[in-house]
């Protein structure tokens, strides 16, 4: 979550992370998110959050098709793994 080389979470989001410097204000805030969305909505968030939202503007850390403007060596590729969605997952439904 909190790592800046990765998902750039903190980029947009802000959360219980008082170690952390320059946290967003463009997205919710992920103080509590485990008490507010159950995981699979979570989940479902971070694969690709136009499914809940349409007009997000939040990257669909796990698609690899149908998307524009991607460089050529990614192409193809997620962001995230599967194992590392699960992983954001698993520390969110933590934040309660």
């Amino acid at each position: 979550m909190a790592n800046r080389q990765v998902g750039l979470c903190l980029l947009c989001h802000k959360g219980p992370f008082p170690e952390e410097r320059f946290q967003g204000d463009l997205a919710p805030d992920l103080a509590g998110v485990g008490a507010r969305l159950p995981e699979g909505q979570m989940r479902l968030r971070i694969v690709d959050s136009t499914k809940v939202n349409p007009p997000s503007i939040m990257p669909a850390y796990y698609k690899s098709e149908g998307l524009t403007r991607v460089a050529p060596a990614f192409r193809g590729k997620t962001v995230l793994t599967a194992e590392q969605i699960e992983d954001v997952v698993a520390y969110l439904i933590t934040l309660k």
